[in-house]
């Protein structure tokens, strides 16, 4: 039985011998949300993480990755980023700044090199998921291995969601 077809995203892990398995799910484009994919990999939405795109007011664009069950919190995205304020950038902006769409946004490959950070929350996991570059597709692998296929760094840019 064949596989699902090797993303940019997994062939980067390829080359830097980084174990990872590519695991696909039924996409739901009215819900792209991250407890969506949680629900349909069968796994605590806390493992499956969110590529975020934000642009710094000093140092521009910048990554943060972080838990399904968290946000971004934009104070602490911008004192770990060296800017007095950073926002999410906008959704047309994505590709052309990432090569990636939303639901399908990885920190790995990217068309630049951006400053990245990962929820230091992250580090306490043996494996996490992220998008493997496309909507439907997840990598399984350890956070350390996405911190060094990301050029990223750990720190605490995240904050719990507001209950609705």
């Amino acid at each position: 039985m064949k596989g699902p077809a090797k993303t940019n995203a997994a062939r980067i892990l390829d080359r830097l011998k980084i174990p990872y398995e590519l695991i696909p799910y039924e996409v739901d484009e009215s819900n792209l949300a991250a407890d969506h994919v949680a629900a349909q990999l069968g796994e605590p939405i806390e493992r499956v993480y969110k590529t975020l795109t934000l642009r710094g007011d000093r140092t521009g664009v910048l990554v943060c990755v972080v838990a399904g069950n968290r946000e971004v919190d934009l104070k602490k995205a911008a004192v770990v980023s060296g800017n007095k304020k950073v926002e999410m950038v906008h959704q047309k902006e994505l590709l052309p700044l990432t090569g990636y769409i939303r639901g399908g946004c990885t920190s790995i490959g990217m068309k630049k090199q951006y400053p990245t950070f990962i929820s230091d929350e992250a580090a306490r996991f043996d494996y996490i998921y992220v998008s493997a570059g496309q909507r439907g597709l997840q990598l399984r692998l350890s956070p350390d291995d996405l911190l060094r296929a990301a050029s990223a760094q750990y720190a605490d840019v995240s904050t719990t969601l507001p209950v609705d």
